[in-house]
C-alpha cells in the first residue's frame, strides 16, 4: 500500500462570515492521482488555494506528515508541493524558455546543478515547448499555454503536483493529450490532486477521487467505483456524458 504523501483534515476556508470550505478530509498517496469533481461554486478551486498557502484556513494540513498550514507559498513549493492555476499564470511577454527556467530558480538558487537535465526532460515530455522555446509564451495555443504551465511546475521537481482544471477551455484533442501527460507523470513517480469537471476523464485516470458539493466532501472512494456510482453517473456523467465521452476517449 502506497505512503499517504498529503493529508488534510477539517480543512475550513472561510470569505469573511461565508464559509466556502466545511471540514475537508482529503489524502494523496505516494505516486498516485487523486481527483476532486464537482459544479462550480463547490469550493474547488478555494481547497488548492488554501493547500498551497495563498488563503488561510483552519484544520490540518500535513505533507510527508509535517504540518504545513502556517508555511508561506514559498515554505511549500521547497517542500515539495506545486500549484498550475486555472489561469495558468504565465508570463506573456517572455520566452517559453524563460517561462521554464523560471519555475525552476528556487533549484537554481540553491546551486542545484540537475536544472539544466530536468528542462531537457519537460521538452522530452513536451517537444512542442522545445519547438517554440524562442516564442513569446503570449503568442502560444490554449493547449500549448497548458503544457508550458504544467512544464514550468515540473521544472520545480514537486513531489506533489496539484492540478486547477487542466482541460478548461480545450479542444478535445488537446484535452486527450493533457489527460495522458498527466497519467505519464503518475507512472513517473508525480504524486498528482486534480480538480477538473470533466468527471469522466479524471475518473478515468485518477486512483482515488473525491466528490465536493456546497463545500463539503459528499462522496468518495476508489475512482473506478465512483465511475459507476449512481449518484455519481446522475449528476455528473448523464447529461454530459456523450460529450465527455469523447473528451475522455
Amino acid at each position: 500500500m502506497a505512503d499517504t504523501l498529503l493529508r488534510v483534515r477539517d480543512l475550513h476556508v472561510a470569505y469573511g462570515k461565508v464559509e466556502a470550505l466545511s471540514g475537508i478530509d482529503i489524502e494523496v498517496s505516494e505516486g498516485r492521482i487523486a481527483t476532486v469533481i464537482g459544479p462550480n461554486g463547490a469550493g474547488k478551486t478555494t481547497m488548492l488555494s488554501a493547500l498551497i498557502g495563498l488563503l488561510p484556513s483552519s484544520g490540518s494540513i500535513e505533507f510527508e506528515a509535517v504540518a504545513c498550514r502556517g508555511a508561506s507559498v514559498e515554505r511549500r513549493v521547497g517542500m515539495g508541493m506545486n500549484l498550475v492555476p486555472e489561469k495558468r499564470e504565465l508570463f506573456g511577454e517572455m520566452s517559453v524558455q524563460d517561462n521554464l527556467l523560471l519555475g525552476g530558480f528556487d533549484r537554481w538558487r540553491r546551486r542545484d546543478r540537475a536544472v539544466a537535465e530536468t528542462l531537457e526532460e519537460i521538452y522530452a515530455l513536451f517537444p512542442r515547448l522545445r519547438d517554440r522555446r524562442d516564442q513569446l509564451a503570449g503568442t502560444l495555443s490554449g493547449g500549448e499555454r497548458q503544457m508550458l504551465a504544467l512544464g514550468r511546475a515540473l521544472m520545480a521537481k514537486p513531489r506533489l503536483l496539484m492540478l486547477d482544471e487542466p482541460s478548461l477551455g480545450l479542444a478535445p484533442l488537446i484535452v486527450r493529450e493533457i489527460f495522458r501527460i498527466i497519467a505519464t507523470l503518475r507512472d513517473r513517480g508525480v504524486s498528482i490532486l486534480l480538480v477538473e469537471q470533466n468527471a469522466r476523464a479524471a475518473l478515468a485516470v485518477a486512483d482515488t477521487a473525491y466528490v465536493l458539493e456546497n463545500g463539503q466532501v459528499t462522496l468518495q472512494g476508489d475512482a473506478k467505483d465512483l465511475a459507476h456510482d449512481p449518484r455519481v453517473i446522475e449528476v455528473y456523467l448523464g447529461l454530459a456524458g456523450k460529450h465527455q465521452d469523447r473528451l475522455a476517449a
